[in-house]
């Protein structure tokens, strides 16, 4: 019987790289003075390359790299799911640990993303309500604690590295021959 071989190792390098560049993206955005609040664009580009791009290029680089270079050409459907999740949740890990060292070092800047928020809001629904505002933003800073942002991230991460695993585990399966 032959041995299996775990996608972890390829899964947990592709997973730091993609973790490394959502955490560049976010270093040069705040260093540029770019947010995504007041440049609703960049805000775009960054959730396609975040929700879209990555995850889909580092899954199959993940998945490519255990079949081609550690499993002797061979890949299974759930291996491919596990090199996926694994690769996502190691991402997200290291963008949520990034996430909350930043807002212990920086703590302005979780309250200057508030008053740019409270600013959009009023100029986009001039018609709102103190109590709505208050109410909108009292929700904006609860879901910006630690307690909440990390597993969310880790959660909906995990689960965006599941969907797009089944369609790649779809396409680049090769399961061994019977009888190997």
């Amino acid at each position: 019987m032959g041995e299996i071989t775990s996608p972890a190792k390829s899964a947990v390098q592709y997973g730091v790289f993609f973790g490394v560049i959502m955490v560049l993206e976010f270093v040069i955005l705040y260093i540029i003075g770019i947010d995504t609040i007041t440049n609703p664009a960049v805000g775009i580009v960054i959730n396609l390359l975040n929700f879209f791009v990555l995850p889909i290029l580092f899954i199959t680089l993940a998945c490519n790299n255990f079949k081609k270079n550690i499993n002797n050409g061979v890949i299974s459907f759930s291996q491919c799911l596990k090199a996926g999740v694994t690769t996502a949740f190691i991402a997200a890990l290291i963008y949520a640990i990034f996430t909350v060292i930043f807002n212990l070092i920086f703590p302005e800047f979780t309250q200057e993303m508030l008053e740019k928020t409270r600013t959009m809001m009023t100029e986009t629904n001039p018609n709102m309500s103190q109590e709505q505002l208050d109410m909108a933003l009292s929700w904006s800073e609860k879901f910006s604690s630690p307690f909440i942002v990390v597993p969310f991230t880790l959660a909906f991460y995990s689960f965006v590295g599941f969907i797009y695993s089944l369609i790649i585990g779809a396409i680049l399966k090769n399961d061994r021959p019977q009888g190997y």
